[in-house]
C-alpha cells in the first residue's frame, strides 16, 4: 500500500512540475506578465472563498488598487486552469465590463493571479446595499451591461457556465465579469458537487435533468434571465427556500419566481423568455442585448433626457442622480467621465484591430453623444490613476484633441503604460517607433512591439507584421510571410489586411494567383465599409476580376468609396463620368472628382485636369 502511495505522490509531483514549466514557458512567450510580489504594498484581505483568498493591494507607488487572488492547496489542475484562464483573458482583456487580468505573482512556491480591482463587491451585495436607491433606469443599465459582456464572450466562443450574482462583480456602479468558469473548473477538480445545490436557481434545468448535457450559450441565457429577475427584485431567487433538493424538483416541473409588482411588461417578458424550459425557445444573447437597448432608449425618451451614454455601458452614480438629471446634458459627472473614457478606449481598441483610427473617429463619437471634449480632456488631466485614463490623455496629445499635438508627451505616457502590459499602449508605442513620433525612429523596435501583439492573436499586430514583410521594413522582404500574417489578421477581422491579401491573390505575389479569392477578399473588406475595399470591389466589376463585368455596379461602388474620400475611387469615378461608362456622361462631374482626387495628391488626376483645361472642356 505504501508503495502505491509513493507512486501517486511521485506522479502528482511530476504533473505539478509539468504545469509549473508550462507557466514559465508562457511567461517567456509573454502570454502574460510576471509581477514581483515584493513590489505590492498595503496588502489587505477583502474576501475568502471555498478555494482561495482575495486581497487588495497597491503596485509600487501607484494609487489605484489591484486584486490578488490566492488558492488553497494549489495542485497541478489548479495551476493548469490558472494558465487557461489567463489565455482566455488575452481575447477579452479590453472589454470595459470584464475584469482585466494583469498577470501572475508568486509567494514562496504558490502562484497568485493579479487582477483589476472591483470596489462594489458582488452583484448580490451591491443590490442588497443599494436597491432602495435604484430606479428602473439604473436596473436597465445593469441588465444591459451584464448582457453585453456575456454576449461579447459568446462572440469569442466562450461560455461563462457559472453565472450567478455571487460571481458577477460591480466596480464604480458598473458590471464586471470575472473568473468565467475558473472557479467552477477548480471546484470540479478539488471539491464535492454539494456546492452546486446552492446555485440551483441559476442553472439550466436541462443540465439538472440530464447530467450528460454540457452547458452552452443557451444555458448562459437561462442564467441571465434569472439575473434579470434578481436585478428587478433586489433579492436572490427563492432566497427563502431551504430544501434545495425539493426546489430542484419543482424547477424541473416548471416553477419560476413571481414577477415583482410594477416591473415593466417588456422587461418581465424578456426574462421569462430567457428562462424558458426549452433552450431553442430562448433568445440569443444578441437579441437580449438588442431588446434591452430598446428598453433603455424608450425609457430615456420618456424622460426627455439625451443619454446615448447607455450605448457606452453607462451606469450613472446613484448618489448623484438628482443633481445630474437637472444639469445640462453636456455636464459630465466624474463617474460618467470614467465610463466614457473606458468606452472610448474600448472602441479605439476594437477599431484599431479593424482599420486605421483617425482623430475624426473619436471626435465624431464625442459629438454624436453630446460629450464635450474639453471637459473630458480637463478631467483626464486631473485623473491619471487608471490605465485607460493614462492612455486616452496620451491619445489626445498624440492626435491633438483639445491641445496641440505633443508626440513626445504622448510617447512617454504610452511607453510607461505599455510596461504595465496595456495592449493598446503597446500598439501606439510601436507606431511611435515606426514613424518617429516623439522618439527617434526605430523600425526594428516597432516590429518587436507589433510582434508581441501578433503572437497574442491581435489583428493589428498581425497586419503590421504583414506590412513590414511586404515592404521590407527592418526585415527581409518575404511576400509569403506577408501573406501569412495578412491572412491571420484578415481572419481576425482586419479590413485592411483583407484588402492587402486580396491584392496579393490578384497579382500572384506570395500566393498562387486567384482572382476569385481576390474578389471575395475585396468584397469582405468592402462589407466592413473600408473605402479601399469598396474601391477595389468596384474595380473588379469594372474590368472583370473574379466576377462578370458590370460597369453600372462598378460606378455605384466607385461613388460610394469616393464619398468616403478614397482618391483612387474618385479618379476612377471621374473617368467613368468623362467616358460615360456605366453612368451618364457628365464632364462637370468628371472635373469635380478629378479635382477631389488631385487635391489628395493623385498625379494622374492632376494630369487629367490639365488635359481637360488645355482642351477647354
Amino acid at each position: 500500500m505504501s508503495n502505491n502511495n509513493n507512486i501517486n505522490k511521485i506522479q502528482s509531483k511530476e504533473n505539478t512540475n509539468e504545469y509549473i514549466n508550462w507557466i514559465k514557458e508562457a511567461l517567456s512567450k509573454e502570454y502574460f506578465k510576471y509581477y514581483e510580489f515584493e513590489n505590492f504594498k498595503n496588502i489587505q484581505e477583502i474576501g475568502s472563498g471555498e478555494f482561495g483568498k482575495v486581497y487588495r493591494a497597491n503596485w509600487k507607488n501607484l494609487e489605484h488598487y489591484l486584486t490578488l487572488k490566492s488558492f488553497f492547496n494549489p495542485n497541478n489542475i489548479t495551476i493548469k486552469e490558472i494558465v487557461n484562464e489567463l489565455k482566455f483573458q488575452r481575447d477579452v482583456n479590453f472589454h470595459v465590463n470584464i475584469i482585466r487580468y494583469y498577470g501572475i505573482t508568486k509567494l514562496e512556491s504558490d502562484y497568485w493571479l493579479v487582477m483589476e480591482y472591483a470596489d462594489g463587491g458582488t452583484l448580490r451585495d451591491y443590490l442588497k446595499n443599494n436597491f432602495n436607491r435604484l430606479t428602473w433606469k439604473h436596473k436597465y443599465n445593469l441588465a444591459y451591461q451584464l448582457a453585453c459582456s456575456v454576449s461579447f464572450l459568446h462572440d469569442k466562443g466562450i461560455v461563462y457556465r457559472d453565472l450567478h450574482s455571487c460571481n458577477v462583480l460591480v466596480h464604480q456602479n458598473s458590471i464586471k465579469l470575472s473568473d468565467f468558469g475558473l472557479s467552477k473548473r477548480i471546484d470540479e477538480a478539488s471539491y464535492s458537487q454539494s456546492k452546486l445545490l446552492g446555485m440551483v436557481p441559476y442553472i439550466d434545468p436541462k443540465i439538472l435533468l440530464f447530467n450528460s448535457l454540457k452547458l452552452n450559450e443557451k444555458s448562459d441565457v437561462y442564467s441571465i434571465g434569472v439575473l434579470l429577475w434578481e436585478i428587478s427584485s433586489g433579492i436572490p431567487p427563492f432566497h427563502e427556500e431551504s430544501n434545495m433538493l425539493n426546489l430542484t424538483y419543482e424547477i424541473l416541473r416548471g416553477r419560476r419566481e413571481e414577477i415583482i409588482p410594477n416591473t415593466p411588461n417588456d422587461y418581465s417578458n424578456l426574462y421569462i423568455e430567457c428562462w424558458n424550459d426549452k433552450p431553442n425557445n430562448r433568445p440569443s444573447m444578441h437579441k437580449v442585448v438588442d431588446r434591452l437597448e430598446k428598453f433603455i432608449s424608450t425609457e430615456n425618451s420618456l424622460h426627455g433626457k439625451v443619454s446615448q451614454i447607455i450605448e457606452n455601458f453607462n451606469n450613472t452614480n446613484i448618489n448623484e442622480i438628482d443633481t445630474i438629471i437637472t444639469n445640462n446634458d453636456n455636464d459630465i459627472s466624474s463617474e460618467n467621465s470614467s465610463i466614457i473614457v473606458n468606452e472610448i478606449v474600448n472602441l479605439i481598441f476594437k477599431e484599431v484591430n479593424k482599420r486605421n483610427v483617425t482623430k475624426s473617429y473619436v471626435l465624431d463619437y464625442l459629438n454624436n453623444h453630446n460629450i464635450n471634449s474639453k471637459e473630458i480632456y480637463n478631467w483626464l488631466l486631473n485623473n491619471q490613476n487608471a490605465p485607460n485614463f493614462i492612455f486616452l490623455l496620451g491619445y489626445f496629445n498624440y492626435v491633438g484633441i483639445e491641445t496641440i499635438k505633443d508626440y513626445k508627451k504622448a510617447f512617454n505616457l504610452f511607453k510607461n503604460l505599455s510596461e504595465q502590459d496595456h495592449l493598446l499602449a503597446q500598439c501606439y508605442v510601436g507606431g511611435c517607433y515606426q514613424f518617429g513620433h516623439g522618439i527617434t525612429k526605430h523600425v526594428k523596435l516597432a516590429f518587436q512591439y507589433y510582434e508581441k501583439l501578433a503572437n497574442k492573436e491581435y489583428a493589428i499586430g498581425q497586419f503590421k507584421l504583414g506590412w513590414f514583410y511586404e515592404n521590407k521594413l527592418s526585415v527581409n522582404k518575404d511576400l509569403k510571410l506577408a501573406a501569412y500574417w495578412y491572412e491571420k489578421a484578415a481572419n481576425n477581422g482586419n479590413l485592411i489586411a483583407m484588402f492587402n491579401l486580396g491584392y496579393l491573390h490578384k497579382d500572384g505575389n506570395g500566393v498562387n494567383k486567384n482572382d476569385q479569392k481576390a474578389f471575395e477578399l475585396f468584397k469582405k473588406s468592402a462589407e466592413g465599409e473600408y473605402s479601399g475595399g469598396i474601391s477595389m470591389l468596384g474595380y473588379c466589376y469594372d474590368i472583370g476580376i473574379g466576377i462578370n463585368i458590370d460597369k453600372r455596379k462598378a460606378a455605384e461602388l466607385y461613388q460610394e468609396a469616393a464619398n468616403l474620400g478614397n482618391e483612387i475611387a474618385q479618379y476612377n469615378l471621374a473617368l467613368m463620368y468623362e467616358k460615360g461608362n456605366g453612368i451618364e456622361k457628365d464632364l462637370d462631374k468628371a472635373k469635380y472628382w478629378y479635382k477631389k482626387s488631385a487635391n489628395q495628391g493623385d498625379k494622374d488626376a492632376k494630369k487629367k485636369l490639365k488635359t481637360l483645361k488645355t482642351l477647354k472642356i
